[in-house]
């Protein structure tokens, strides 16, 4: 990833990160549009649903705003001790945010198509956190990287998420939400583990140019 996109990425991710903490952690957030959002379709929202909303906030933005220094090459190699400490951070957050955010996908709007969709990138964070776990933990460097490069795609799934919706919604308008939604809860995070396998595959392609 060249410097111009991870200032970017790193850009958004603490944008959308800083907005969840002002708007569930410092403001009220039974009066976050999210949680307003919900209320329109369900009658009343337990308290373990609003723990879990809690817990997959503190840990998921734990993890957006951490995984930039964890993929920077630069800070990798200038920082190690700090680098395997935000890991630990980093790995918290995925476990947390991925059991948090399964449990919420059971109440996701939009139906089953929906359900199944953040379900899946619930799954799927895990997996490729626990894959990157492993793989470090065996001193396989590269296949670390390459499924840190993975699963950091879809932490980012937070931020295409509220990209896709403000295009849709723009596009089609908020009556035909329950429409566009399901098709976003696949949307946020499948390209995006399509991107990131493509730079993993570009990276590898311009080390074999190196290397020859």
């Amino acid at each position: 990833m060249n410097k111009k996109t991870w200032l970017i990425c790193s850009g958004l991710a603490m944008a959308i990160a800083g907005y969840a903490i002002v708007q569930y952690l410092i403001m009220d957030a039974h009066q976050a549009g999210f949680v307003q959002l919900k209320l329109l379709f369900i009658d009343t929202l337990n308290s373990l649903w609003y723990a879990m909303l809690y817990m997959h906030i503190v840990f998921s933005v734990m993890a957006l705003g951490i995984g930039p220094f964890t993929l920077s090459s630069k800070f990798r190699e200038n920082n190690r001790k700090r680098h395997r400490m935000l890991g630990k951070f980093y790995m918290l957050g995925i476990l947390f945010g991925s059991i948090s955010g399964l449990y919420l996908a059971l109440y996701a709007t939009g139906g089953l198509v929906a359900q199944l969709g953040f379900s899946a990138l619930a799954l799927m964070w895990m997996i490729t956190g626990y894959q990157a776990l492993v793989h470090i933990k065996a001193r396989n460097i590269d296949e670390h990287q390459k499924w840190m490069i993975r699963n950091y795609s879809l932490t980012f799934a937070a931020v295409t998420l509220r990209i896709w919706l403000l295009l849709f919604t723009v596009s089609f308008g908020f009556d035909n939400f329950m429409i566009s939604y399901p098709i976003i809860s696949w949307l946020c995070w499948v390209p995006n583990l399509i991107i990131a396998q493509w730079l993993i595959g570009r990276t590898r392609q311009e080390r074999g140019v190196i290397v020859k």
